[in-house]
């Protein structure tokens, strides 16, 4: 397809980068509510527990990655039009590379500290006892952590170059581009969920392994992810991608918004009561019960996609300072959350509080200072450059104006 992308890119998304933003920001209110599950589900169980608890993490959960690789297709495009593919692929290696590489240990080390308080606390721990052997990992169960979103986002780079190499090199004149935008035009519509949905419930009910309560299974563990995340996620980024090229179907994104989350409404719950729930018992058999819940999950999670990115456009595509802030900000909160979500919830776990107040408070607390540890250390210095591609500069207060004498 032509090199040269249809719409103007020098406009900011400004709906879409909110969306980025929360997508990433509600990551720890997803990772805080898993210790409040009525089954441990969790290293980590509080002594506080509830459904409510399960259905917030599913509600979240439904959506949030799927949304967030369909705007990051739409962005890699953008970047692609703007700097070429070398300046692509630099930048990518920087900005998503290099930070996986830096804070993959770190992370690993305080979640590990994490395990083992928390082992202690238990009692699966005694002190003098004679510590459990290593675990041993290979290529097929590395722990990439929450960081797996961007061992994912590297494989679709690849990808995506890769597969627009032959195109960018045959299509001189553009026939292939506008073709591939009119296939586009045609797939924006109420119907678009369930025309993603295809493949996705395919893999997902192709898969032994999948427990329906999680949707699309998170790709965290070892370096080649499931089908099903490859897929779900896959098929966001590359229509993202797309997206970029047709700016116009935006609106009749945020147009359709009402139908994708009715949509998304109707199929989560009744996803939701087909699973059972919070179950975590794997669907091995390849049954037509697994496949009418594949279908129903996986047009619940598109749809849901779907939702969120036509009610972000349509009610925060204006410019608003603080949530420019929280984006900027949401990037680096996301590395750094996880290790202080599982601390604060091994610090709280027998308090006597409702678990509302305790899944708020933990929420809130991590949110804090991550935001205090943005500030200080990043947003104003070479890490803002580097995770961020700008560094903002500290606001000097502006010199006194001498008051002549009377």
């Amino acid at each position: 397809m032509s090199l040269t992308p249809s719409p103007p890119t020098d406009q900011r998304l400004h709906g879409l980068d909110a969306l980025r933003g929360i997508a990433l920001l509600l990551g720890v209110v997803l990772h805080a509510s898993l210790s409040f599950f009525p089954e441990q589900t969790w290293i980590v169980h509080d002594s506080s527990t509830s459904i409510g608890a399960a259905w917030l993490f599913y509600a979240i959960h439904l959506f949030r990655m799927t949304a967030f690789f369909l705007i990051a297709g739409l962005f890699a495009h953008m970047m692609l039009g703007r700097r070429g593919w070398i300046g692509f692929a630099k930048d990518r290696l920087i900005r998503i590379a290099g930070p996986l590489a830096v804070f993959w240990l770190p992370v690993m080390a305080g979640i590990i500290t994490a395990l083992v308080w928390n082992a202690y606390a238990t009692g699966l721990i005694t002190p003098g006892a004679e510590p459990a052997p290593n675990p041993t990992y290979d290529w097929t169960n590395f722990p990439l952590t929450h960081l797996w979103f961007l061992w994912i986002l590297l494989i679709f780079y690849v990808a995506m170059l890769v597969l627009r190499a032959p195109f960018a090199l045959l299509d001189r004149n553009g026939g292939w581009g506008r073709t591939m935008d009119r296939l586009t035009g045609v797939l924006i519509g109420p119907w678009t969920p369930v025309v993603l949905a295809l493949p996705l419930a395919w893999a997902l009910w192709s898969d032994p392994t999948w427990i329906a309560f999680f949707a699309v299974p998170t790709p965290d563990a070892g370096l080649i992810p499931n089908t099903a995340a490859l897929v779900g996620f896959g098929t966001a980024f590359g229509l993202g991608f797309l997206l970029d090229r047709r700016r116009d179907l935006l609106q009749r994104i945020a147009g359709w918004s009402p139908v994708f989350l009715g949509l998304a409404v109707g199929a989560g719950i009744t996803g939701y009561m087909l699973a059972g729930g919070p179950v975590l018992v794997p669907m091995v058999e390849q049954t037509s019960d697994k496949a009418v819940l594949a279908l129903v999950m996986a047009i619940a999670v598109h749809a849901s996609a779907f939702a969120a990115m036509g009610l972000c456009l349509k009610f925060l595509s204006s410019a608003a300072t603080w949530r420019r802030y929280l984006s900027d900000s949401s990037y680096w909160v996301y590395i750094l959350h996880l290790p202080l979500v599982m601390l604060a919830q091994v610090w709280i776990q027998d308090w006597t509080a409702p678990w509302w107040i305790k899944l708020g408070g933990v929420s809130l607390g991590v949110l804090a200072i991550c935001l205090v540890a943005y500030e200080l250390l990043v947003r104003h210095t070479f890490m803002s450059r580097w995770l961020n591609g700008r560094r903002i500069p500290r606001k000097r207060p502006t010199d006194a104006v001498p008051v002549p004498a009377e």
